[in-house]
């Protein structure tokens, strides 16, 4: 049993919270958020959306259910730190492999546990996230501080670019599938690829620097834009990309796909006070009139009143009125801001899919 030592978490704005350490030895630094599901821990922790921000989980107990080698988002743990109120040491299930302690030491990961994440979820709301460090090695607040204010702001950090593939492949392994897809792999999670074959796509996936010509010559039925990490309007190459192919092939894209569709047609985009994430989210389909339960992990939305006039909102978040889908159907291009794959999440969303392929059939 790892007996775990003292650990410091510093705030930006000088608020900090003393507990134990959580995972591995050691210091990190990133966006303090926080994550509102009561499960599904394992895919927060491998979502490559979650690059250099630390998560704070709101359910008091984490790690109850172990870790499996199934259920990760992509290759390895992306978060910069992880916040619990309590770990679960000895975890109970039959697909699990080791603790969530033992996962995070594997990789190298630090966090903090036993402090009180109420109180740090409520100072986020109420003072927007922040850069924040957390560290087992060096507990002087005046040390932190001085660390921390070298740390880079969210808001103009392209991290796209830091977890891309960095040479494009073939997801599917066996059968040819109806539709030939190109996915650009801004951050992108397994299980849209998973369900973007279950939906009939062959699917190659290609890195964030992806230009027009190669995709174009790649001549795919359609174009799937993922998910990702940090600020949309830092991701220049990828606007360009949409840009110039845009009316020339369907386009689908989701979170941080869904921001650089919207830039690229002419939108803008604005850092939220404190984002979005959990698996809890109301939104309504304004075309159907439909309120789905929705995942979501994103620190910035779409401006609604800077959509262009041949530009519908298709979706709508019912927490605070942001900007959850749109649609431009001259340019059969669309996209939404929440996660229809749902990994972790309800599935309500899931029709989207079958949209896309709809769409690449007509």
């Amino acid at each position: 049993m790892v007996i775990p030592t003292t650990a410091v978490l510093l705030l930006q704005d000088g608020r900090f919270f003393i507990g134990k350490s959580f995972g591995a030895n050691g210091e990190t630094r990133g966006e303090v958020c926080f994550n509102t599901g009561m499960t599904g821990y394992q895919e927060i922790l491998t979502d490559p959306s979650y690059c250099r921000q630390i998560v704070t989980m709101t359910t008091p107990h984490v790690g109850n259910y172990g870790v499996n080698p199934n259920d990760v988002e992509s290759n390895r743990i992306h978060v910069a730190g992880f916040v619990v109120k309590e770990e679960t040491d000895v975890p109970s299930n039959w697909r699990s492999s080791q603790s969530i302690g033992d996962y995070l030491r594997e990789q190298n990961i630090v966090g903090i546990q036993g402090i009180d994440t109420r109180a740090l979820t409520r100072h986020i709301r109420d003072n927007g996230a922040m850069n924040g460090i957390i560290s087992t090695m060096d507990t002087n607040i005046e040390s932190l501080t001085k660390k921390l204010k070298n740390a880079p702001q969210m808001a103009g950090l392209d991290l796209a670019k830091e977890v891309t593939c960095k040479t494009s492949y073939r997801w599917n392994e066996i059968e040819k599938k109806q539709f030939k897809v190109a996915a650009i792999d801004f951050g992108i999670k397994h299980n849209i690829l998973r369900l973007l074959e279950n939906h009939g796509c062959d699917v190659s996936v290609f890195p964030a620097n992806v230009t027009s010509n190669e995709i174009m010559n790649f001549d795919p039925d359609g174009v799937f834009l993922s998910n990702g990490p940090g600020d949309p309007s830092a991701v220049t190459y990828g606007i360009k990309m949409v840009k110039d192919i845009l009316g020339l092939k369907p386009l689908f894209g989701i979170c941080l796909g869904h921001q650089i569709l919207a830039i690229a047609l002419g939108a803008k985009t604005f850092k939220l006070k404190f984002g979005h994430r959990g698996c809890n989210h109301p939104v309504k389909n304004i075309e159907t009139g439909k309120i789905e339960i929705t995942s979501q992990n994103h620190g910035f939305a779409v401006d609604l009143d800077s959509l262009p006039s041949n530009v519908d909102a298709t979706h709508v978040n019912l927490n605070d009125n942001t900007s959850e889908g749109i649609s431009c159907k001259k340019l059969k291009a669309f996209s939404v801001q929440y996660h229809p794959e749902s990994s972790p999440g309800p599935h309500d969303s899931r029709y989207l899919f079958e949209q896309f392929t709809l769409l690449m059939q007509s």
